[in-house]
């Protein structure tokens, strides 16, 4: 079948369903519609082959099932796609939403801006229009008042005429349509400056909303809203969790619970769980905006006031960018302002879709069904089983990740949005929270957490095989798709939301461990020929000086100044010890001289005399 006329028979599918649900009193969108479509047909019980083209008989049957699925107001799996439809139609990420915000009011002010830039006006009368034009301009796209209300015209006509008097409405007809569109912005940017310095002052002010207070008090109103909220669904979601994991330990006990749809109903509460964090993520960065904002804005007003203070004239070089820098402020807070009451109406919308939980579970119900049951939070669960990691050693082949050696470890991707896929497959859906302290598995470039760590060991020794029963799963509960971010399995059911953020399925992690590196200073020996010249003439001038010295003699010359300073060197041979010996000893002794002379202390007489006696022996008596 070729694809336009597939095409125009999906749309006729689709329309006709739509009719017969109106019909019977329920006003269901197209896209609604075709996403409960693509739900059937996947459906395994439902016996549609994909590959096959619809007959007549096929057509009928899958008009018949989807109109049935979408009159059961009471099956919490309905709640949950149109939940989940809803919030991908409403939704946007902040940066679209801020782009898709300014696109629609430039197409607003696209009429008037036209009617400044293509006018023609030479006439007094026609040149007052146009400057009443341009005031009602900078009006409505500063959005600080009516430009119906007389005190907040003239307020801004005596603005603008301090910056671009009348007079000069000449010149502006002279310029080009672009550079006109731009001066226009210029002004209205410079007036929303000296309004909201004036209104500071309180000399003006007129019309202009305290948008800094507003939002003061509607965020932490808007965010105890969802939090309270929050809350509410966490502790319904924990109380499906308990009784279905009794149910998976009793099979008997399934059987008589399966009226109440528990799963279906845990489902839901679990999808309106994520949305209500997703909308609470974005709150809390506009809160952080807003107060950044907020102490840039006193600056700014300060800085102005330093500038001006009771000065009659001041440059514009020096307080028009001022002007300009405090209405940026102001759009930001005016964006600020647009986007919480959004996210405010986003989470009152997402209510109603909660509605089959008081219809299938009274109070009464649960209490019976709590019966005997311990209740667990997400919290304790993840606490239990805090000290149980996946050991390293057990698998060679597989790679793991742990917090403390991955620097990216907040930033993966986990499949199955977090929840353990081996529970997952093994208990018929049950959603319980993995524990990334455990360890994540890295299999086929996706990443995988766990509950226990015996969980993480029976997935790991087979996951094609978990990963097939979970697909097979979502096939018959296709809220699941959307719920645990099975996009890639079902590709033609990825919603709009979700083909935006494609990349964020390649974050790779990023591994921390100490190492340490040496390089050798060189590797090779150099082969740098040092005596080298490229210079033919350098080689020239070496050859002629060789050549010289072939005639030269060396001569040497000491001087006086000269003489012992140079450094020499000599060496001898030293002494040897030489030894004789002769055939027969003798030696000889010389008697030792003995001479006394007696008479030196003298004596009786004055005169000394001295006796001089040698005591010596002969040689011959020795």
């Amino acid at each position: 079948m070729p694809l336009t006329q597939a095409e125009s028979v999906i749309k006729n599918i689709i329309r006709e369903i739509a009719q017969e649900c109106a019909a019977h009193g329920e006003i269901v969108s197209e896209t609604l519609v075709a996403f409960m479509v693509k739900a059937v047909v996947l459906d395994p019980s439902n016996g549609f082959n994909i590959d096959r083209t619809l007959m007549k008989s096929d057509v009928q049957k899958l008009v018949k099932l989807c109109v049935t699925r979408l009159l059961d107001t009471k099956n919490p799996s309905l709640d949950t796609i149109k939940m989940q439809v809803y919030f991908d139609m409403n939704y946007t990420s902040r940066e679209d939403f801020l782009e898709e915000h300014h696109r629609v009011l430039e197409s607003r002010l696209s009429s008037v801006s036209r009617e400044i830039t293509d006018n023609r006006a030479s006439a007094r009368e026609e040149l007052e229009s146009l400057y009443r034009k341009i005031v009602s301009y900078v009006l409505l796209r500063s959005g600080l008042g009516s430009p119906t209300d007389l005190k907040i015209v003239r307020e801004a006509t005596a603005a603008l005429q301090s910056v671009f008097p009348q007079a000069e409405l000449g010149t502006f007809l002279t310029l080009s349509k672009k550079d006109k569109e731009r001066q226009l912005k210029e002004l209205t940017m410079i007036v929303t400056g000296i309004r909201l310095f004036n209104r500071d002052c309180g000399k003006g002010g007129e019309g202009i909303d305290d948008l800094p207070a507003i939002l003061h008090e509607a965020i932490p109103a808007t965010t105890q809203y969802i939090d309270s909220q929050l809350q509410n669904a966490q502790e319904q979601v924990y109380h499906y969790t308990a009784i279905l994991e009794k149910v998976t330990k009793n099979p008997l006990m399934g059987q008589e619970l399966q009226q109440y749809m528990i799963k279906e109903a845990l489902y839901n509460m679990r999808q309106y769980e994520i949305f209500l964090q997703i909308i609470l993520s974005d709150v809390i960065t506009c809160a952080q905006e807003v107060e950044m904002m907020t102490k840039q804005l006193a600056a700014e007003l300060e800085q102005l006031k330093m500038t001006i203070k009771s000065k009659t004239a001041v440059p514009t070089s020096q307080v028009f960018p001022i002007f300009m820098a405090l209405a940026n402020l102001w759009t930001s807070f005016q964006d600020e302002t647009v986007s919480i009451s959004i996210l405010s109406n986003l989470t009152t919308h997402l209510e109603p879709f909660l509605g089959a939980h008081d219809v299938l579970f009274p109070e009464k119900v649960m209490q019976a069904l709590l019966h005997d049951v311990t209740v667990k939070t997400d919290a304790s669960r993840i606490k239990e089983h805090m000290d149980h990691r996946v050991c390293l050693s057990d698998f060679k082949k597989l790679e793991w990740f742990f917090p403390e050696t991955t620097a990216n470890f907040d930033k993966l991707l986990i499949q199955y949005r977090g929840f353990c896929g081996y529970t997952l497959a093994t208990t018929d859906g049950l959603l319980l929270p993995g524990n990334p302290s455990i360890g994540i598995l890295k299999y086929k470039e996706k990443y995988y957490n766990f509950n226990t760590r015996d969980a993480a060991y029976l997935f790991a020794e087979n996951p094609e095989k978990y990963i097939d029963l979970i697909k097979e799963m979502a096939k018959k509960h296709a809220e699941l798709i959307q719920l645990l971010e099975l996009h890639q399995q079902f590709e033609t059911l990825i919603p709009y939301s979700q083909m935006r953020d494609v990349d964020k399925h390649y974050i790779k992690p990023i591994t921390k461990c100490e190492n340490s590196t040496q390089t050798d200073t060189h590797i090779l020996q150099p082969t740098i020929v040092r005596a080298y010249e490229w210079n033919e003439w350098e080689l020239r001038r070496k050859a002629i000086k060789l050549a010289n010295l072939r005639q030269k003699i060396t001569h040497s010359v000491q001087t006086d100044l000269s003489h012992m300073r140079r450094e020499n060197c000599s060496q001898v041979y030293l002494s040897k010890n030489v030894g004789t010996q002769s055939m027969t000893e003798g030696g000889s002794q010389v008697p030792k001289p003995q001479i006394y002379i007696a008479g030196l202390r003298g004596g009786q007489t004055k005169k000394t005399e001295g006796v001089r006696v040698n005591l010596t022996r002969a040689v011959d008596e020795t």
